[in-house]
C-alpha cells in the first residue's frame, strides 16, 4: 500500500514495525562504507600485471627519451596518441597530467584566476565570477569553485542533460558567468548521458563572456554497464563545425580503469587552449610521471584493448547495480516513497526520497553502521533545497555486504518516510 494513502493508525503501525527492524540492524554493529565511488579489490586486481611491464628493462619512449628522466612536459608521444582516442581529440590537442583529473581541473580554474584565458582579464580581478552547476552533480566539482569564491547557479538536469534553454539564456545574458561543470556520459550521480542535441547546443553556445569555458569531465566515457553502449557526440568536433573550438576543456583519467591515485589524467582542448596552458604548466612542473604513462601504454597496447579490459570491470560491478535497482523496485516502489535512476554506466545510482527526508535517511544509516555520501553533497554548498537526493555508490562493497547495506537503506527510507508523513498529520 502506498504510504501516502495510509491513515494515521496504519502509519503508526508501519512505523513501529519498521523501527523494530531498524533496531535489530543497530544491534548487528555493522561497519560498511558506501560514501565514495571506489573500485573494489577485484577490480584493482585486474591491473596488477601493469606493475611488471618494465621487467624487460626497456624504459625508452618511442622518440628515444628515457622516461625515468626529465622532459616532455605535456606527455610522451605514445601516451598522447593512446589517450587522445579515449577522450576524442587529436594527439596535438592533449596534455597528459599526473594521476588526478580533479587536480587538472583545479589547476585550470586556478590559471584562469591568476592569468586569465587567451588574453582575457584574470578572473581574480573581476568583481564577480559565476559558474553554472547541473544538479544533482559531482560534489568535488562544486568544492573547486567554492574554494575560489565562485558563485554557483543550479541548473536542473533533464533526461537528456542540463536544461539547455536555461543554460543558453543565462550565458548569453551574463558576462560574469565564466563556466559550467559537465559530466556528459553517465553523469554523477544520475547516470544520464547527454543527447546529441544537448551536445550540439553546448558546442554552439554564444556566451556573453569570451572567456567562458565548458568543463567537460568525461570521467565515465568507457565505464559501461551494458553490452551495447551508445557513445555521446564528440563536443570538440561539434564545436569546430561552428567555429567555436575554444569553448571547451575535456578531462578524463584512468582512475577507475587501473589504479585510483596511480592512474593517468588527461585534458583535451583546442590547439590554442593547449598551447597557452602548456606555457603556464611549464612554470610549475618539468614533467609528470612518464614511467606511469608508458606503463599504461605498454600494459594496454591499444585503446581497443583498454575497452576490452573495461568489460571485465562491467562483469564485476554490473550485478551490484542490478541488486540496487531490484531491491529498490521490490521494497520502495510499492510504497511510493522514492524514485531512482537505472544507469547504463558510471558509478552511481541517484535516489530521490520524499522531500525533507534525505538527511534523516543518511543519519539513520550512519547510526546503524552504513556510511553514505552526505545528503546535500550533490548540490553546490551542500544544500539540496528539497532535501531529497542521495547518491548510492555500490561498487566497493562485496555483493554480500551490499545486500546488507541495501536492507538497512530501505528500512531507513521507510522509517524516515513514515516519520515525515506522520509529522504532516499533526
Amino acid at each position: 500500500m502506498n504510504l501516502s494513502e495510509m491513515n494515521k493508525e496504519q502509519l503508526i503501525s508501519f512505523k513501529n514495525e519498521t523501527e523494530a527492524l531498524y533496531n535489530g540492524f543497530k544491534a548487528q554493529r555493522l561497519s560498511l562504507n558506501m560514501a565514495r565511488g571506489n573500485p573494489c579489490k577485484e577490480q584493482l586486481e585486474l591491473s596488477v600485471g601493469m606493475l611488471d611491464v618494465f621487467d624487460d628493462g626497456n624504459f625508452l619512449s618511442e622518440n628515444g627519451v628515457d622516461v625515468r628522466n626529465y622532459g616532455m612536459l605535456d606527455g610522451i608521444p605514445e601516451a598522447k596518441e593512446f589517450f587522445s582516442d579515449m577522450i576524442g581529440v587529436h594527439d596535438d590537442e592533449i596534455i597528459i597530467f599526473g594521476n588526478s583529473s580533479l587536480n587538472a581541473m583545479f589547476w585550470t580554474v586556478q590559471c584562469a584566476f591568476n592569468k586569465g584565458i587567451l588574453g582575457g582579464t584574470p578572473w581574480s580581478k573581476l568583481d564577480k565570477v559565476k559558474f553554472l552547476c547541473p544538479v544533482p552533480g559531482y560534489d568535488r566539482h562544486f568544492k573547486v569553485t567554492e574554494f575560489f569564491g565562485v558563485e554557483m547557479i543550479n541548473i536542473p538536469m533533464t533526461a537528456s542533460g542540463p536544461d539547455m534553454d536555461m543554460v543558453e539564456k543565462l550565458v548569453s545574458e551574463d558576462a560574469s558567468i565564466k563556466g559550467i561543470w559537465c559530466v556528459p556520459q553517465y553523469s554523477n550521480p544520475d547516470g544520464i548521458s547527454y543527447s546529441d542535441e544537448t551536445v550540439k547546443r553546448f558546442a554552439a553556445l554564444k556566451p556573453a563572456a569570451k572567456d567562458f569555458r565548458i568543463f567537460w569531465d568525461n570521467a565515465y566515457c568507457i565505464h559501461h554497464l551494458t553490452d551495447d553502449p551508445k557513445p555521446i557526440l564528440n563536443i570538440l568536433e561539434e564545436a569546430k563545425k561552428v567555429g567555436n573550438e575554444n569553448i571547451v576543456y575535456i578531462f578524463g583519467s584512468t582512475s577507475k580503469v587501473t589504479f585510483p591515485g596511480a592512474g593517468v589524467a588527461v585534458m583535451g582542448a583546442s590547439r590554442e587552449n593547449v598551447e597557452e596552458l602548456k606555457k603556464f604548466l611549464g612554470i610549475s612542473i618539468i614533467s609528470y610521471d612518464k614511467m606511469n604513462q608508458l606503463r599504461h601504454v605498454k600494459f594496454f597496447g591499444t585503446f581497443a584493448n583498454m575497452q576490452e579490459h573495461m568489460k571485465k570491470h562491467k562483469a564485476i560491478i554490473a550485478p551490484k547495480f542490478e541488486l540496487v535497482c531490484s531491491t529498490l523496485e521490490k521494497e520502495i516502489a510499492p510504497l511510493g516513497i522514492g524514485e531512482w535512476t537505472e544507469p547504463k554506466g558510471g558509478y552511481f545510482v541517484s535516489f530521490n526520497a520524499l522531500n525533507g527526508c534525505a538527511k534523516r535517511i543518511v543519519q539513520l544509516c550512519k547510526e546503524a553502521g552504513v556510511t553514505l555520501t552526505g545528503a546535500g553533497a550533490t548540490f553546490p554548498y551542500g544544500i539540496d533545497p528539497d532535501d531529497k537526493n542521495i547518491r548510492i555508490a555500490p561498487t566497493y562493497p562485496s555483493i554480500e555486504d551490499l545486500g546488507k547495506a541495501l536492507e538497512l537503506f530501505v528500512i531507513s527510507v521507510k522509517l524516515a518516510s513514515a516519520e515525515k508523513l506522520l509529522g504532516e498529520m499533526d
